[in-house]
């Protein structure tokens, strides 16, 4: 099975704990909280890793926060890359109100990048992918720190040509702009429901109109395969002119941390081993539903995977 890396340019240690009711001005007595390696890229490798597969990790980690966070990420059993950064790794913190059963997220800033690191940062991942030889999967998902280029990830897709990676790319706002002025395509590109219709300038709906602007994006050499993520009623995706729609069953949700990461992991993980897009789209559905069924940051339990996967309906639009 080919490697897979992944690429997180601004992680965080995820700190998660419970409190019963959120008040303003009141001390806030929380439960004894937990600690997990964060961020988009972490999270796929972690998903893919409790999938039964193996992959590493490309992290930009800073300070005792970033130790901490390597430290746990290669606890979990996948292989970290440290990129060192000036500064301190950030952090996230979640908290569940027991009272009303809604979650509260804090997120902090990452530390500033310049042009020098992100040049740095692109040697790096090209010796990884070197180290790797030709071929095999780099998975770029997460937020960009501040002073990193929108084009960044169109400058990742070249750097993954020229080493005969594929790259599977899960990006939104001003970075997904410069990707399509980019010449490079990546092979894969996923995009949430806001973020398509962002993109698409008008509102998605139904399952044809999804399918019909993936297939637009596809024919616009945007990408070779486009994926695009509709919450609880699945995803879609279009390669070649076909489109295919996955779901599953409706899961209780506990947490939606880490849903679409999850699918990433699991999607890259299939065609790691050579399934074709229509079952690949099968297992990330499957994934993300197991994702939202765990707490806090703890990501797809396998066995609410191989569950769900036994329920997952795929069609052909």
């Amino acid at each position: 099975m080919p490697d897979i890396l992944t690429v997180t340019l601004n992680p965080a240690l995820d700190m998660s704990s419970a409190v019963m009711g959120v008040k303003p001005e009141d001390k806030l007595r929380c439960e004894t909280p937990t600690y997990d390696p964060g961020g988009g890229g972490i999270n796929v490798a972690r998903a893919i890793v409790q999938l039964g597969g193996t992959s590493k990790a490309f992290v930009a980690a800073g300070g005792y926060r970033g130790a901490q966070l390597c430290d746990l990420l290669e606890q979990e059993g996948v292989g970290v890359i440290r990129f060192p950064v000036m500064g301190e790794t950030r952090l996230s913190l979640a908290v569940f109100d027991k009272s009303d059963g809604q979650q509260y997220r804090f997120v902090m800033p990452g530390p500033d990048w310049n042009d020098q690191v992100v040049t740095d940062a692109l040697d790096a991942i090209g010796s990884a992918l070197a180290g790797n030889g030709q071929g095999g999967h780099l998975v770029l998902s997460g937020s960009q720190p501040p002073g990193v280029p929108d084009n960044f990830p169109a400058r990742l897709a070249s750097t993954a040509q020229r080493y005969g990676a594929k790259l599977v790319l899960d990006t939104s706002g001003p970075p997904l702009q410069a990707l399509m002025r980019g010449s490079a395509p990546p092979h894969v590109l996923r995009l949430d429901g806001s973020e398509s219709e962002a993109l698409a300038g008008v509102p998605l709906k139904r399952v044809n109109e999804v399918a019909d602007f993936a297939n637009a994006l596809v024919a616009r050499g945007v990408a070779g395969m486009v994926v695009l993520a509709l919450g609880a009623n699945g995803s879609v995706l279009a390669q070649n002119g076909r489109r295919w729609h996955a779901s599953t069953p409706r899961v209780k949700v506990k947490s939606k941390v880490g849903a679409g990461d999850s699918f990433v992991g699991a999607f890259t993980l299939a065609l790691s081993r050579g399934a074709a897009p229509s079952a690949a789209l099968g297992d990330g559905v499957a994934a993300a539903s197991a994702a939202v069924m765990s707490d806090a940051t703890s990501l797809c339990h396998a066995s609410d995977f191989q569950d769900l996967r036994k329920k997952v309906k795929v069609s052909e639009v």
